[in-house]
């Protein structure tokens, strides 16, 4: 190639750039969401924001009552724990028939054991 043409190149080239091209900045590099992202990003955001107030701490006995009445009469429960998330709310209750219990420990259908001592609060219907 000669010189001649490679300067001609360079040349336009330059004009281009300076007259034609138009930079779109970042939007580039910004990524494209489908509407079902979009839907699963408002949902998620909108269970984050959720709080769950502290109900009144009970006592061994008082939660114990419940669980027992619950699991005689095959009714449901809603349990809350004493654990907590990363910013301090309390985490959403556990809900389910009690089936069984042994010890210190109480089954929910549909979830783990549970222990007494991580209860705060027991409510039943």
């Amino acid at each position: 190639m000669s010189k001649l043409r490679q300067i001609d190149d360079d040349q336009l080239v330059q004009r281009f750039f300076d007259h034609d091209y138009r930079d779109r900045g970042v939007i580039k590099w910004q990524g494209f969401y489908l509407s079902d992202h979009t839907a699963a990003l408002k949902k998620q955001a909108k269970q984050e924001a959720k709080k769950y107030p502290a109900r009144a701490q009970q006592s061994l006995e008082d939660m114990s009552q419940s669980l027992s009445e619950a699991f005689a009469n095959g009714q449901t429960v809603s349990i809350q724990l004493n654990n907590r998330d990363l910013n301090g709310d309390f985490l959403p209750d556990l809900v389910g028939k009690v089936i069984g219990y042994e010890d210190d420990m109480v089954y929910l259908a549909g979830h783990d054991g549970v222990g007494l001592m991580d209860m705060r609060n027991v409510e039943r219907g």
